[in-house]
């Protein structure tokens, strides 16, 4: 398992002293107690591992954060209707991978909803009791005989455990080049609750909710909208601030489960799920397409979180950068440039630049580190940048990477 981005380096990622103590765990979604899952290769894609499924012992509460893009693909329209109706007692997830189920009008949603009458009727629970994803290419028809002998496969191979989550994860990979799985466990009094999460994306991925699929799942009990409330805080401060290539999907989402409850969340639930979250989105920029680099970018000394995150996503999502980044040319003015590209009223004079905690350029104009300095540092696959802004106490993190030949070489003959 990945270390979670910038754990070591007293970035506040992961809660700070004094908060919860989280305990790091192997095996993702698998690690969470009443979770099922399975992962087939059910023939939509040639090979691969390409359904999974994942169940709950008992009904769970479920809240969704899905793509701002106004193309949104079938599943996801049938999903929130399904959320909208049993909202509080979802029993299970499919998700495949080799076709998006987008741009495919009502035959896209009347496959959508096959496929969850499909599973509803398998593990014996309601329709409206299913949610439904989809990810791969755009504009092409799910094989709807191929999804119902998958599904049939995938019940009888639902288990607990690492192994299972494994399979998961995989089975919803694209261009990923790793399954991507993130869990944590707390104690609340002497009550131990887990979060555990696994997610697909390494392509199509700019900060703007969402930018790929996750699965989060907790045994902490909840009401329904502090778990909705908890998922949309998690969420802009991991994957709305990751950026690959810039680009949106059509199909993204992240839905997160707990055990319905009138009692308010377990101490310690919200900095367990941020670390979750973190996790699988630093993930994600790591394992992106074609990437060579990972990109962390802290903005210090902003007047407000929203300023601060405007300039760190700016950052990140900038092509120059990224190129810059591959070729290892210490060119500090795209960074600069990038950020006052954000229109977020930085002050000319005030901010100072640092690479890897060297100091890189000071005060708004002076070059500290020389090309060499700053070429021998840009080496590192872990890549730090920290631009302090030099006007107030407030501070955010966005993650990225590189953009290669490779990037263009997989994007360029995607379907083909």
């Amino acid at each position: 398992m990945i270390a979670p981005p910038g754990s070591d380096h007293g970035h506040h990622h992961l809660p700070r002293e004094g908060a919860t103590r989280l305990i790091e765990l192997r095996g993702g979604l698998g690690a969470v107690p009443g979770v099922k899952l399975a992962g087939v290769h059910a023939g939509i894609k040639k090979r691969k591992p390409d359904l999974a499924l994942i169940a709950f012992d008992e009904p769970h509460a479920c809240a969704s954060v899905i793509t701002t893009n106004e193309i949104k693909a079938a599943p996801l329209l049938v999903s929130e209707q399904h959320i909208a109706a049993s909202g509080t007692s979802m029993r299970a997830v499919v998700c495949n991978a080799g076709c998006a189920n987008a741009c495919t009008g009502e035959r896209g949603e009347r496959d959508a909803r096959q496929t969850a009458r499909q599973a509803a009727a398998l593990l014996n629970v309601e329709q409206t009791q299913i949610i439904i994803a989809s990810t791969g290419v755009i504009g092409v028809y799910l094989p709807m005989d191929r999804m119902v002998r998958g599904l049939e496969r995938a019940v009888k191979d639902l288990e607990e455990g690492m192994e299972a989550a494994y399979d998961a994860a995989e089975a919803i990979m694209t261009t990923d080049n790793e399954p991507k799985l993130a869990a944590y466990a707390f104690y609340d009094g002497d009550t131990r609750y887990v979060v555990g999460g696994i997610a697909k994306g390494s392509g199509m991925i700019a900060p703007n909710m969402a930018t790929m699929l996750a699965f989060i799942a907790t045994n902490a009990p909840m009401p329904r909208e502090t778990l909705r409330d908890h998922l949309r805080e998690a969420t802009d401060g991991s994957f709305n601030m990751i950026s690959v290539d810039g680009d949106m999907s059509t199909n993204d989402s992240v839905y997160a489960f707990a055990p319905p409850s009138d009692a308010p969340a377990p101490v310690g639930f919200a900095d367990a799920l941020r670390a979750v979250t973190r996790e699988l989105a630093y993930a994600m920029v790591r394992d992106g397409e074609g990437a060579t680099k990972a990109l962390t970018v802290d903005v210090t000394g902003a007047r407000s979180q929203h300023q601060a995150r405007a300039v760190a996503r700016a950052i990140v999502n900038s092509n120059l950068v990224k190129t810059a980044l591959y070729g290892e040319d210490p060119n500090w003015g795209r960074i600069v440039a990038a950020a006052g590209s954000a229109r977020a009223d930085m002050d000319p004079e005030a901010w100072s630049l640092y690479l890897n905690d060297a100091l890189w350029v000071e005060r708004g104009a002076i070059e500290v580190l020389s090309e060499a300095e700053g070429h021998r540092e840009l080496e590192n696959t872990n890549v730090r940048v920290r631009l302090d802004l030099g006007i107030g106490d407030e501070r955010a993190t966005a993650w990225g990477c590189d953009l290669s030949r490779d990037y263009v070489r997989i994007n360029a003959h995607y379907r083909t």
